[in-house]
Parts: structure tokens; C-alpha cells; sequence
């Protein structure tokens, strides 16, 4: 079932005492911005291959998501993808298979869409994000990734963003959670800056 656009539209709120903790990173989360690398789509062509052929049919669709997915924008030196399963929450069909493959079983939202959430760092640093066919997120990541194609303003903007993020967040001895949400607003910005140019809203 595809998402609704209501769904689509609305801005999630992180909770993260709601978060289901599975484990821990082996190593801290890169939180440098580094000039685009063109090898990045390479690198995300490598981590499909990786878990579609652990996964086989279970695997709906991969998609390249985040700054390394933009040609020309710099980023954190971590590929992120989106893999919609048949259902996320059907832990058993999928878990192990990634793992076997590499990629680790952080954690789990349930609240926020089935959210599942992976990490490797070999051959190189994936965040793999797990969602159901019906996750509005998957959407909403892929209309943010255009927009930063199709809008160099936008880019910018988002770039200007980041940089300043990840500062504060080194600065202040952060994490990844604090990077992400120092972009948050710029990021709904974005959205509905795209939003507007779909017709989605006015």
C-alpha cells in the first residue's frame, strides 16, 4: 500500500525515550562534512548488491538517500539508504540476513513508522534504514533528495546548514542525534519548499 499524502505532509517529532535499543555503534558516527566524493554512488551500488542478494524478494526497493546521493554536495562520509522490506515489522524475515551481510541491528521505532534502523562500517560507513511499503518517510526522502537536485538555492541553503551543524555539534562534544536535529528546520524548510512546487500544498 503506498503512503498517503496526508502522511507524506506531516513533520514527524523525534522521542527518543520511545526508541528501542538493540545495541551499540562499535565506533562513534562520523560527523565531519567532507567535499563530494564521487565514488559514493559506487560505494551505494556495492551496499545494494550486499543486502538484495542476502535478501532476495523481501527486498521491495533501495534507494540512495541523504548528501551522498547529490552529486556536487558535500557530506558526512556515511552512504544512506533506504530499504523498503515487505513488512519491517516482521523482524524475523530480514534481521539476521542483514546481519550475516554486515550490516549491524541498531534499533527499532515502532512508533515512527516501523522505523528499523542498521549500521556497517566495512567495507565502508552505510546508515541503513529499514522501512514497510507504506512509510511515508521513504517518500518524503526521496522528494527531498530532488528537490536538492532540481533547486541550487535549496542545495545551499542545506549545505550552509549542515556545515554549521556539525561544528555546533563537535563544538559542544554532540552526537549524531544532536547533528540531525540542528538541520531539522532547515530540512522542513526544504520540504515544503518542494511541497509547494508539487502542489501538495500552497
Amino acid at each position: 500500500m503506498a503512503p498517503q499524502l496526508a502522511d507524506i505532509l506531516q513533520d514527524s517529532v523525534f522521542r527518543p525515550e520511545l526508541v528501542q535499543r538493540i545495541t551499540f555503534r562499535s565506533a562513534p558516527a562520523a560527523l565531519e562534512v567532507v567535499p563530494y566524493n564521487p565514488a559514493w554512488p559506487n560505494l551505494f551500488a556495492a551496499s545494494k548488491e550486499q543486502m538484495t542478494a542476502a535478501l532476495g524478494d523481501i527486498a521491495v526497493a533501495v534507494h540512495h538517500t541523504g548528501s551522498t546521493s547529490v552529486p556536487g554536495l558535500p557530506a558526512k562520509d556515511t552512504i544512506d539508504i533506504d530499504l523498503v522490506v515487505r513488512d519491517s515489522t516482521n523482524e524475523a524475515e530480514y534481521v539476521d540476513k542483514l546481519e550475516q551481510a554486515g550490516f549491524k541491528f541498531l534499533l527499532r521505532e515502532p512508533h515512527w513508522h516501523e522505523h528499523r534502523f542498521f549500521y556497517a562500517y566495512v567495507p565502508h560507513a552505510v546508515n541503513l534504514h529499514v522501512w514497510s511499503p507504506d512509510s511515508p518517510e521513504v517518500e518524503r526522502h526521496l522528494i527531498f533528495r530532488q528537490r536538492l537536485l532540481d533547486c541550487p538555492e535549496d542545495k545551499a541553503m542545506y549545505l550552509k546548514a549542515k556545515q554549521l551543524a556539525a561544528s555546533q555539534t563537535r563544538e559542544h562534544n554532540g552526537n549524531l542525534q544532536d547533528y540531525n536535529l540542528l538541520k531539522e528546520d532547515t530540512i522542513r524548510q526544504i520540504l515544503r519548499n518542494a511541497f509547494k512546487e508539487l502542489g501538495y500544498i500552497k
